[in-house]
């Protein structure tokens, strides 16, 4: 599969491609659309990977945008091609709030992600709460994960072939809109709001793009049939 691997050797992500460039743009679109405008806001993104996401929400929104992840070679290439007064990179371990000094005293108004919480799938309760402290009051998450009644993730995800192909590591898992629910309900969040939507695929030819965004925006409408798209939207409220 045409994917980047961290240092680790696990994929992490899709190469470049038209497919990519658009999905990824949509899905800063609907992270703004999420966001109340008003000054001074910090936005946190968990697994920026190489920075892209991160590069569109600075400039979309006009805020400082963090982007932290794991990996060094990640952030050394995000710092090479990105570059914005309100848009900073990091590598930072969020699950290590206590060993870890730009968390001591930052709060942020939004964390947000494309893809993340389901490589934490069977530490999800301890990273959700540590993602409720790192809140501001009223602060709200925004996560956009793979959905496992998707065909596609449901390949991926839970043949040995799938996840061979797909070099995934061995606690990766999508989520089904149940699962996360009690999740965040049980970590002290509120408000949530689940929404499967996007059947575009990073790997989806230059030539099917646009039938694929036009089909997959009537499919979405379909109550049965949006329960198979590739992502499950998920935005909830903290609690403190």
């Amino acid at each position: 599969m045409p994917s980047i691997k961290d240092d680790r050797g696990y994929n992490q992500g899709f190469k470049p491609s038209k497919a990519l460039e658009i999905r990824t743009a949509r899905r800063c679109d609907y992270i703004d659309s999420q966001i109340i405008k008003r000054e001074n806001i910090d936005i946190l993104e968990i697994g920026c990977g190489t920075g892209e996401l991160a590069y569109l929400l600075a400039k979309k929104t006009g805020q400082k945008v963090f982007g932290s992840d794991l990996c060094a070679p990640f952030i050394e290439k995000a710092k090479k091609k990105y570059s914005a007064k309100n848009l900073e990179f990091a590598i930072v371990d969020f699950n290590d709030i206590e060993n870890n000094e730009y968390f001591h005293d930052k709060k942020f108004n939004y964390i947000v992600g494309n893809g993340i919480l389901h490589h934490l799938y069977n530490n999800l309760d301890e990273t959700l709460k540590n993602l409720n402290f790192l809140l501001k009051k009223d602060g709200k998450i925004i996560f956009l994960e793979p959905n496992i009644l998707n065909p596609y993730c449901l390949f991926i995800f839970k043949t040995k072939l799938g996840r061979k192909l797909a070099n995934l590591e061995p606690a990766e898992m999508a989520f089904t809109k149940k699962f996360i629910s009690e999740k965040l309900t049980s970590s002290n969040f509120s408000e949530s709001s689940f929404h499967h939507k996007d059947f575009l695929l990073p790997v989806t030819p230059a030539f099917l793009i646009k039938p694929v965004i036009l089909l997959g925006g009537v499919l979405e409408k379909i109550p049965i049939i949006k329960k198979l798209s590739q992502s499950i939207y998920i935005t909830a409220k903290n609690n403190n």
